[in-house]
């Protein structure tokens, strides 16, 4: 993916935000179309930038999290239905080329540490790899990204320093502007991820196919630019 890029663009109409939650399967597998969808129009000559932003999708989860098993099935009504959707969003996963094995996750976590640690990527240039790095651990592995030691880890993997990355988790930098930019996104009118913004502007919610995400982004794009010019 060499046309992510962690920087913010200077060119309008070339900034893609992305609203998101690090337990979010619909967010990974938006974030696999993103690439193609990227792919498709770097051909075109148009590049974007990508930043990462925090939405907690349960945001009065316990700091130690919950069992998943009793959290679905009081979520979803029971077991049987939990498991159907478990299912589906399996396939819709491996239709985008990637390898769920929820059935390895033990514990629904809190995510304020691992979205403090997807901003500590972005200062770093290693956002987009870190936030990979967490998907995979969580919806492949099954890690538990709740637990401190389990996100240096993986922060190490994605090319981080993980002493410092425990050092600046256990510091506890960062929590009080991660939950204001959590309550901004919902004040901006996010309900629901993945959100993707395009210099600010709402464009769209869900992980849609490569090309349509790709001309939503091309039409905002010359919105975006006509606006400049009009200016």
């Amino acid at each position: 993916m060499s046309d992510v890029q962690d920087d913010p663009a200077t060119a309008p109409g070339t900034r893609i935000d992305i609203v998101s939650d690090a337990i979010c399967p619909w967010c990974y597998i938006g974030k696999r179309h993103l690439a193609g969808a990227l792919a498709i129009l770097a051909e075109e000559g148009l590049h974007f930038s990508i930043r990462w932003n925090p939405f907690q999708l349960n945001p009065e989860m316990p700091a130690e999290g919950v069992a998943r098993s009793a959290y679905r099935t009081a979520k979803f009504g029971s077991a049987a239905r939990a498991a159907e959707l478990d299912a589906n969003v399996t396939q819709a996963a491996a239709a985008a080329g990637l390898d769920f094995h929820l059935d390895r996750i033990a514990r629904t976590p809190n995510t304020i540490d691992a979205h403090r640690l997807i901003w500590l990527g972005g200062r770093n240039g290693e956002q987009d790899a870190l936030t990979e790095a967490l998907f995979a651990a969580y919806f492949t592995e099954g890690a538990d990204i709740g637990d401190r030691a389990v996100l240096a880890a993986i922060a190490g993997q994605a090319g981080l320093d993980p002493v410092q990355v425990a050092r600046f988790l256990d510091d506890g930098a960062m929590v009080e502007e991660t939950r204001a930019a959590d309550r901004a996104a919902r004040e901006a009118g996010v309900n629901g991820v993945p959100s993707f913004f395009l210099d600010g502007y709402a464009l769209f919610s869900g992980a849609m196919p490569a090309a349509q995400m790709a001309e939503a982004f091309r039409r905002g794009n010359a919105v975006l630019r006509q606006r400049a010019a009009a200016e």
